[in-house]
C-alpha cells in the first residue's frame, strides 16, 4: 500500500506528486485550496490516458486532507484490485 510518509505536502504545494502502486497509476496536485487526487490504471501516463479510465477526489489542502488523499488512493487500490492487477507489468501491445 502506499505509504502517506513518502507523500510530501510541501511538494504537493509547489509540484504535481504521481506515482505507481501494483498497476494503479496516481498523481496528487495543487487544486485551488485543495488536493486533487487522481488514478488510473497503468502502462499510460495521465496525459496519454483516457478520460474515462480515470478516477478523482479532492481534499483539503492540510496534512490531513493529504492523509485523507493517501487513504482514498488505497481504497481505490482495494476496491479495484482486480483490475490493477489486470494491467500490472504487461506489456502495452497485451493490454490495448
Amino acid at each position: 500500500m502506499i505509504d502517506s510518509a513518502t507523500v510530501s505536502l510541501n511538494f504537493i504545494k509547489k509540484e504535481v506528486f504521481t506515482g505507481s502502486y501494483s498497476g494503479m497509476r496516481y498523481r496528487l496536485e495543487k487544486c485551488n485550496d485543495n488536493i486533487k487526487a487522481w488514478v488510473w490504471p497503468e502502462p499510460y501516463n495521465f496525459i496519454k490516458t483516457e478520460e474515462s479510465l480515470k478516477t478523482s477526489e479532492e481534499f483539503p489542502l492540510t496534512m490531513e486532507g493529504k492523509e485523507e488523499a493517501v487513504a482514498w488512493l488505497n481504497e481505490q487500490y482495494v476496491a479495484r484490485e482486480k483490475l490493477w492487477s489486470s494491467v500490472n507489468g504487461k506489456p502495452l501491445l497485451t493490454i490495448m
